[in-house]
């Protein structure tokens, strides 16, 4: 199968069934809850807008079926449509912080100390490009940091008109 974009030189873990279902509002994650953690992101995920209201609680709610209560989630403030300092999310109130952090992530808490990375993709961002930057995010020998991945995959421009 051959394409016009990088992705088709990325490693798929995942089968094309999995790649081809990937839209925005998918979070894709790769989850050790061990310290010896080798890559430095832990999943992804695609909004499918900046409205944070609409979006986190079902990030959150995803993500408390497989780390148990989240606590934290760091977000960087300028790359939202508002940011309220706490969310209701199935009954558990979760705490927002607004970091410099970058567009490309968001940090989630668990506890005190567990903290997990996950690479934020640009709503805006084309199906192909967001399924190479999240291809290559979730590699568990990746070492790339997000924001090089969304620039190297095209994850950080938005798609060209029809």
């Amino acid at each position: 199968m051959a394409d016009s974009d990088t992705s088709h030189h990325l490693p798929r873990l995942l089968p094309d069934a999995v790649h081809r279902s990937v839209r925005p509002g998918t979070a894709l994650l790769r989850l050790e809850t061990t310290h010896a953690r080798e890559g430095i992101l832990d999943g992804v995920w695609w909004p499918r807008s900046r409205d944070i209201d609409a979006e986190l609680p079902s990030l959150i709610s995803a993500l408390t079926e497989h780390l148990g209560p989240i606590t934290r989630v760091g977000l960087d403030g300028s790359a939202w449509d508002g940011l309220p300092p706490r969310v209701m999310v199935d009954g558990r109130v979760v705490h927002i912080d607004s970091f410099p952090v970058g567009d490309d992530t968001v940090l989630v808490t668990r506890g005190d100390r567990d903290h997990f990375s996950l690479m934020l993709v640009p709503p805006d961002t084309s199906p192909d490009a967001a399924r190479a930057a999240m291809a290559r995010a979730v590699r568990a020998d990746n070492v790339t940091e997000a924001g090089q991945i969304l620039i190297d995959t095209g994850g950080d421009t938005p798609p060209a008109p029809a």
